[in-house]
């Protein structure tokens, strides 16, 4: 990769394309995108212009262009490391594919095996790490790791540093040589939940009694039950707790009180500020599924941050010497 050219990327299970915002934003060209939810589609097409390919499973890896990064936020399924009937997709029945069947982490690794990208980030929920007891996690690296041969680190973050809500996700970078790799110190910027406010909000945002009474049922329910379920109403001077694909039920995780009113739930704007994405971001679809798609997407700022890292690093050919290189 020369230290002048940009860098050619996929985006695979692209959403609305936060990752591809961040990748861009760090220099990249996105050759190829894969989402299958149509209403996701729209979004990713509203902003840059083309529909992502549908189903990655009906894909063949084959006739994805090359590429010198692979980028993707795969769903976490449950991985069948056992018990696996069907050993054929790849002429194979032996090593992680057996592992991983099933799964749609089995497709990274396909499109990994066949296009040998230079490095890729996977992005994740944190708790992918101690799913059945790490046993998922370690499936995965030892498909990364000794099946595919990358080089591969990981690190849960925090996105709190970047934008006002508290969400930790875990990103997995690989890399085809060996590097001395180090995550990103990303800049503590603290920002406020204020910062991402509109000033001018719609009525329609305002839960209604029948919905607030109920939301403050259900905490004194549990409440009285020693659990910790119920509504959250958001600090506007502190932080968010984490935005999910769920948000659009009733916005219980984040609440934001008002005077002489019940409270209100973020706008789709403020969810995609929430995400780190730029005001010229266009949501072209309905509320609720805009808040799917922001409760799903990955903060860009951290992304951001991270594929720069990535790429200065290859840039610069910070290569770890191995035992290999003494050999020859």
């Amino acid at each position: 990769m020369s230290k002048k050219s940009g860098f050619t990327f996929i985006d695979l299970f692209a959403g609305i394309g936060g990752l591809r915002t961040a990748f861009e934003g760090a220099g990249g060209r996105c050759v190829f995108s894969s989402e299958w939810n149509k209403f996701s589609q729209q979004t990713y097409e509203a902003n840059f212009g083309d529909v992502p390919e549908g189903d990655i499973t009906k894909i063949d890896e084959n006739d994805i262009p090359d590429h010198d990064v692979l980028v993707g936020g795969f769903p976490c399924q449950p991985f069948s490391i056992a018990g696996v009937s069907s050993k054929n997709s790849l002429g194979r029945v032996h090593g992680f594919l057996d592992e991983t069947q099933g799964t749609l982490f089995f497709d990274i690794c396909r499109i990994i095996k066949a296009k040998r990208p230079k490095a890729f980030l996977l992005e994740n929920v944190k708790n992918l790490k101690s799913h059945d007891k790490g046993k998922t996690f370690k499936v995965i690296l030892n498909a990364l790791r000794e099946q595919l041969g990358y080089d591969v680190h990981y690190k849960i973050i925090d996105a709190s540093t970047q934008v006002p809500q508290h969400r930790e996700r875990i990103f997995i970078v690989g890399f085809e040589e060996p590097m001395d790799y180090e995550f990103p110190e990303l800049e503590d910027k603290r920002p406020k939940l204020r910062s991402i406010l509109e000033k001018r909000v719609a009525q329609k945002y305002t839960l209604k009694d029948g919905t607030w009474n109920s939301l403050q049922r259900h905490l004194a329910k549990h409440k009285a039950k020693g659990n910790g379920f119920g509504y959250s109403l958001a600090d506007r001077k502190g932080i968010a707790k984490t935005l999910s694909a769920r948000y659009y039920k009733d916005g219980a995780e984040i609440l934001i009180p008002q005077r002489n009113k019940n409270p209100r739930r973020l706008t789709p704007r403020e969810c995609a500020r929430l995400m780190g994405f730029p005001d010229d971001f266009v949501i072209p679809v309905s509320d609720n599924q805009a808040y799917r798609q922001f409760g799903n997407a990955v903060v860009v700022p951290v992304v951001k941050e991270i594929a720069k890292s990535m790429i200065q690093c290859m840039q610069h050919g910070k290569k770890r010497i191995t035992i290999m290189d003494y050999v020859k």
